[in-house]
Protein backbone atom coordinates (compact mmCIF):
# COMPACT_ATOMS: atom_id res chain seq x y z
CA UNK A 1 0.00 0.00 0.00
CA UNK A 2 1.73 3.39 -1.15
CA UNK A 3 2.15 6.00 1.65
CA UNK A 4 -0.72 8.24 1.66
CA UNK A 5 1.05 11.56 1.95
CA UNK A 6 3.09 10.53 -1.53
CA UNK A 7 0.29 12.07 -3.57
CA UNK A 8 0.33 15.28 -1.44
CA UNK A 9 3.92 15.82 -2.72
CA UNK A 10 4.62 17.92 -5.46
CA UNK A 11 7.63 16.66 -6.50
CA UNK A 12 6.23 13.09 -6.71
CA UNK A 13 3.01 13.97 -8.02
CA UNK A 14 4.80 15.78 -11.06
CA UNK A 15 6.83 12.76 -11.36
CA UNK A 16 3.50 10.32 -10.54
CA UNK A 17 1.15 11.79 -13.33
CA UNK A 18 4.25 11.72 -15.89
CA UNK A 19 4.60 8.34 -14.96
CA UNK A 20 0.63 7.50 -15.59
CA UNK A 21 0.82 8.67 -19.27
CA UNK A 22 3.41 6.40 -20.03
CA UNK A 23 5.99 8.87 -19.79
CA UNK A 24 9.44 8.78 -17.84
CA UNK A 25 9.64 12.29 -16.26
CA UNK A 26 11.91 15.05 -16.93
CA UNK A 27 14.13 16.34 -14.63
CA UNK A 28 16.17 19.06 -16.28
CA UNK A 29 19.38 20.84 -14.46
CA UNK A 30 20.52 24.21 -15.07
CA UNK A 31 22.59 26.56 -13.20
CA UNK A 32 21.17 29.51 -11.51
CA UNK A 33 22.55 32.74 -13.46
CA UNK A 34 24.13 30.88 -16.52
CA UNK A 35 25.04 32.19 -19.11
CA UNK A 36 23.29 35.24 -17.86
CA UNK A 37 21.39 36.27 -14.84
CA UNK A 38 18.93 37.48 -17.01
CA UNK A 39 18.92 34.37 -19.08
CA UNK A 40 17.47 31.49 -16.10
CA UNK A 41 14.04 32.76 -15.59
CA UNK A 42 13.23 32.51 -19.56
CA UNK A 43 15.11 29.08 -19.45
CA UNK A 44 13.27 27.53 -16.80
CA UNK A 45 10.00 28.70 -18.57
CA UNK A 46 10.86 27.42 -21.53
CA UNK A 47 11.77 24.08 -19.69
CA UNK A 48 8.63 23.87 -18.26
CA UNK A 49 6.14 24.28 -21.62
CA UNK A 50 8.44 21.65 -22.84
CA UNK A 51 7.71 18.45 -20.91
CA UNK A 52 9.64 19.59 -18.03
CA UNK A 53 8.38 17.76 -15.12
CA UNK A 54 10.74 18.94 -12.35
CA UNK A 55 13.14 21.37 -12.85
CA UNK A 56 16.50 21.04 -10.82
CA UNK A 57 18.74 24.41 -9.93
CA UNK A 58 22.13 24.39 -9.31
CA UNK A 59 23.52 26.80 -7.06
CA UNK A 60 27.00 27.96 -8.49
CA UNK A 61 29.89 27.06 -6.18
CA UNK A 62 33.35 27.55 -6.45
CA UNK A 63 34.24 24.01 -5.71
CA UNK A 64 31.83 21.54 -6.97
CA UNK A 65 33.04 18.29 -6.03
CA UNK A 66 30.37 16.57 -7.97
CA UNK A 67 30.70 18.34 -11.37
CA UNK A 68 32.15 17.49 -14.26
CA UNK A 69 33.63 20.34 -16.84
CA UNK A 70 30.88 21.31 -18.24
CA UNK A 71 28.33 22.12 -15.11
CA UNK A 72 31.60 23.69 -13.59
CA UNK A 73 32.18 25.76 -16.58
CA UNK A 74 28.46 27.34 -15.88
CA UNK A 75 28.76 27.42 -12.34
CA UNK A 76 31.71 29.87 -12.80
CA UNK A 77 30.00 31.81 -15.08
CA UNK A 78 27.53 32.04 -12.78
CA UNK A 79 29.77 33.46 -10.04
CA UNK A 80 31.19 35.82 -12.71
CA UNK A 81 28.35 36.71 -12.97
CA UNK A 82 27.65 37.87 -9.57
CA UNK A 83 25.67 34.68 -7.96
CA UNK A 84 25.90 33.74 -4.46
CA UNK A 85 23.05 31.94 -2.46
CA UNK A 86 21.21 35.12 -1.67
CA UNK A 87 20.67 35.94 -5.51
CA UNK A 88 19.94 32.48 -5.94
CA UNK A 89 16.21 32.82 -4.10
CA UNK A 90 15.62 36.07 -5.37
CA UNK A 91 15.85 34.63 -8.99
CA UNK A 92 13.69 31.49 -7.59
CA UNK A 93 11.07 34.23 -6.67
CA UNK A 94 11.42 35.62 -9.68
CA UNK A 95 10.57 32.51 -11.52
CA UNK A 96 7.89 31.91 -9.34
CA UNK A 97 6.53 35.82 -9.97
CA UNK A 98 6.50 34.86 -13.61
CA UNK A 99 3.98 32.31 -13.07
CA UNK A 100 5.91 28.99 -13.45
CA UNK A 101 4.08 26.27 -11.58
CA UNK A 102 6.76 23.04 -12.03
CA UNK A 103 8.22 21.80 -8.95
CA UNK A 104 11.76 23.53 -8.63
CA UNK A 105 14.50 21.32 -6.69
CA UNK A 106 17.85 23.61 -5.70
CA UNK A 107 21.28 21.28 -6.09
CA UNK A 108 23.79 22.79 -4.19
CA UNK A 109 26.28 22.04 -1.32
CA UNK A 110 26.82 22.40 2.08
CA UNK A 111 29.20 24.90 3.28
CA UNK A 112 26.73 27.87 1.52
CA UNK A 113 24.13 26.43 3.53
CA UNK A 114 26.05 26.08 6.86
CA UNK A 115 27.54 29.51 6.57
CA UNK A 116 23.70 31.38 5.95
CA UNK A 117 22.40 29.55 8.75
CA UNK A 118 20.12 25.70 8.36
CA UNK A 119 17.03 26.63 9.05
CA UNK A 120 17.23 30.31 7.84
CA UNK A 121 18.20 29.08 4.27
CA UNK A 122 15.31 26.65 4.69
CA UNK A 123 12.88 28.92 5.89
CA UNK A 124 14.11 31.27 3.18
CA UNK A 125 14.08 28.72 0.28
CA UNK A 126 10.62 27.69 1.15
CA UNK A 127 9.41 31.40 0.98
CA UNK A 128 10.58 31.83 -2.66
CA UNK A 129 9.33 28.98 -3.97
CA UNK A 130 11.54 25.38 -3.58
CA UNK A 131 10.27 22.64 -3.33
CA UNK A 132 12.75 20.43 -2.98
CA UNK A 133 16.75 20.52 -2.06
CA UNK A 134 19.65 17.82 -3.14
CA UNK A 135 23.15 18.62 -1.13
CA UNK A 136 26.19 16.96 -3.60
CA UNK A 137 28.16 17.14 -0.54
CA UNK A 138 26.68 15.43 2.20
CA UNK A 139 26.48 12.12 3.45
CA UNK A 140 22.96 10.60 4.59
CA UNK A 141 24.46 9.49 8.07
CA UNK A 142 25.39 13.31 8.85
CA UNK A 143 22.09 14.59 7.71
CA UNK A 144 19.95 14.91 11.17
CA UNK A 145 19.99 18.81 11.53
CA UNK A 146 19.27 19.44 7.57
CA UNK A 147 16.18 16.52 7.51
CA UNK A 148 14.71 18.49 10.27
CA UNK A 149 15.17 21.59 8.95
CA UNK A 150 13.42 20.62 5.73
CA UNK A 151 10.55 19.11 7.21
CA UNK A 152 9.91 21.90 9.52
CA UNK A 153 9.66 23.88 6.38
CA UNK A 154 8.11 21.40 4.09
CA UNK A 155 10.87 20.95 1.70
CA UNK A 156 12.10 17.44 0.34
CA UNK A 157 15.09 16.31 0.89
CA UNK A 158 16.28 14.23 -1.84
CA UNK A 159 19.28 11.90 -1.32
CA UNK A 160 22.18 11.20 -3.79
CA UNK A 161 22.72 7.44 -4.17
CA UNK A 162 25.85 6.21 -6.17
CA UNK A 163 26.64 2.72 -7.37
CA UNK A 164 28.86 1.98 -4.89
CA UNK A 165 26.46 2.82 -1.45
CA UNK A 166 25.94 0.01 0.50
CA UNK A 167 22.50 -1.35 2.04
CA UNK A 168 22.64 0.95 5.24
CA UNK A 169 23.07 3.47 3.34
CA UNK A 170 19.92 3.14 0.91
CA UNK A 171 18.19 2.35 3.93
CA UNK A 172 19.01 5.30 5.66
CA UNK A 173 19.01 7.85 2.51
CA UNK A 174 15.47 6.09 2.10
CA UNK A 175 14.34 6.96 5.57
CA UNK A 176 14.24 10.51 5.08
CA UNK A 177 14.13 10.81 1.18
CA UNK A 178 10.75 13.07 0.30
CA UNK A 179 10.03 14.13 -3.44
CA UNK A 180 12.45 11.26 -5.43
CA UNK A 181 15.54 9.44 -4.70
CA UNK A 182 18.48 10.22 -6.71
CA UNK A 183 20.45 7.15 -8.05
CA UNK A 184 24.08 8.31 -9.90
CA UNK A 185 24.39 6.23 -13.51
CA UNK A 186 28.00 6.51 -12.91
CA UNK A 187 31.37 6.18 -11.06
CA UNK A 188 33.02 9.78 -11.18
CA UNK A 189 31.31 13.05 -11.92
CA UNK A 190 28.62 14.89 -13.77
CA UNK A 191 28.98 14.87 -18.10
CA UNK A 192 27.25 13.34 -20.87
CA UNK A 193 27.94 9.77 -21.62
CA UNK A 194 27.18 7.62 -24.78
CA UNK A 195 25.81 4.79 -22.76
CA UNK A 196 23.67 4.53 -19.21
CA UNK A 197 25.24 2.08 -16.98
CA UNK A 198 23.59 -0.98 -16.84
CA UNK A 199 24.69 -1.63 -12.53
CA UNK A 200 22.40 1.07 -11.92
CA UNK A 201 19.63 -0.70 -12.66
CA UNK A 202 20.18 -3.15 -9.56
CA UNK A 203 20.45 0.18 -7.69
CA UNK A 204 16.88 1.38 -8.15
CA UNK A 205 15.77 -2.68 -7.90
CA UNK A 206 17.80 -2.45 -3.68
CA UNK A 207 16.07 1.35 -3.67
CA UNK A 208 12.84 0.13 -4.45
CA UNK A 209 12.96 -2.34 -1.81
CA UNK A 210 13.21 0.47 1.33
CA UNK A 211 10.69 3.55 -0.82
CA UNK A 212 7.66 4.00 -2.89
CA UNK A 213 8.62 7.26 -3.96
CA UNK A 214 9.83 7.64 -7.05
CA UNK A 215 13.51 6.84 -8.36
CA UNK A 216 14.90 9.29 -10.64
CA UNK A 217 18.73 8.48 -12.32
CA UNK A 218 21.07 11.11 -13.30
CA UNK A 219 24.70 12.03 -14.22
CA UNK A 220 25.81 10.91 -17.57
CA UNK A 221 22.11 11.20 -19.51
CA UNK A 222 22.07 13.04 -22.94
CA UNK A 223 20.19 11.43 -25.42
CA UNK A 224 16.56 10.22 -25.69
CA UNK A 225 17.67 6.57 -26.09
CA UNK A 226 18.52 7.49 -22.63
CA UNK A 227 15.45 8.32 -21.61
CA UNK A 228 13.25 5.40 -22.89
CA UNK A 229 16.14 2.95 -21.59
CA UNK A 230 15.38 4.60 -17.86
CA UNK A 231 12.07 4.37 -18.48
CA UNK A 232 11.98 0.56 -18.10
CA UNK A 233 12.63 0.16 -14.08
CA UNK A 234 13.25 4.05 -13.06
CA UNK A 235 10.83 6.71 -12.85
CA UNK A 236 12.15 9.95 -13.72
CA UNK A 237 15.99 11.01 -15.79
CA UNK A 238 17.56 14.37 -14.68
CA UNK A 239 19.70 15.72 -17.47
CA UNK A 240 22.13 18.77 -16.93
CA UNK A 241 25.33 18.19 -18.57
CA UNK A 242 24.11 17.65 -22.04
CA UNK A 243 21.87 21.21 -21.54
CA UNK A 244 24.19 23.41 -20.57
CA UNK A 245 26.77 22.12 -23.34
CA UNK A 246 24.05 23.03 -25.84
CA UNK A 247 23.30 26.16 -25.05
CA UNK A 248 27.36 26.65 -24.54
CA UNK A 249 27.82 25.71 -28.03
CA UNK A 250 25.11 27.19 -30.23
CA UNK A 251 25.48 30.52 -29.57
CA UNK A 252 23.37 31.82 -32.22
CA UNK A 253 20.63 31.27 -30.67
CA UNK A 254 19.13 32.57 -27.56
CA UNK A 255 19.54 30.52 -24.49
CA UNK A 256 16.12 29.45 -23.80
CA UNK A 257 15.48 28.91 -27.63
CA UNK A 258 18.66 26.25 -27.37
CA UNK A 259 16.40 24.82 -23.63
CA UNK A 260 13.18 24.25 -25.68
CA UNK A 261 14.92 22.97 -29.03
CA UNK A 262 17.30 20.52 -26.70
CA UNK A 263 14.07 19.44 -24.06
CA UNK A 264 11.79 18.50 -27.24
CA UNK A 265 14.48 16.46 -28.73
CA UNK A 266 14.79 14.08 -25.76
CA UNK A 267 11.24 14.03 -24.95
CA UNK A 268 10.02 13.23 -28.79
CA UNK A 269 9.42 9.64 -28.60
CA UNK A 270 9.34 9.88 -24.57
CA UNK A 271 5.88 9.09 -25.06
CA UNK A 272 5.84 6.18 -26.72
CA UNK A 273 6.80 3.96 -23.79
CA UNK A 274 4.19 2.85 -22.31
CA UNK A 275 3.98 -0.45 -22.85
CA UNK A 276 7.38 -1.32 -21.91
CA UNK A 277 6.99 0.46 -18.92
CA UNK A 278 7.77 -1.65 -15.62
CA UNK A 279 8.51 0.44 -12.62
CA UNK A 280 6.67 0.57 -9.94
CA UNK A 281 4.04 3.38 -10.82
CA UNK A 282 2.27 0.56 -13.07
Amino acid sequence: MRNFLLYHNNIAKSIHNSNKKGRTALIPFITIGFPTIDSTVPIVKKLEENGADVIELGIPFSDPLAEGLTIQRSSQIALENGVNLNKCLEIVKKIRSEGVKTPLVCMGYYNPILAKGINKFCEEAADAGIDGLIVADLPSSEAKLLVTATKKHEISLIPLLALTSNEDSIKLACKFASGFVYCISVLGVTGARKKVNSKVKELVKKVKVYTDIPVAIGFGISKKEHIIEIGKYADAAVFGAALIEFILSNKKNLPEKNAEIFIRNLSKKNDQIGKNYENSWR
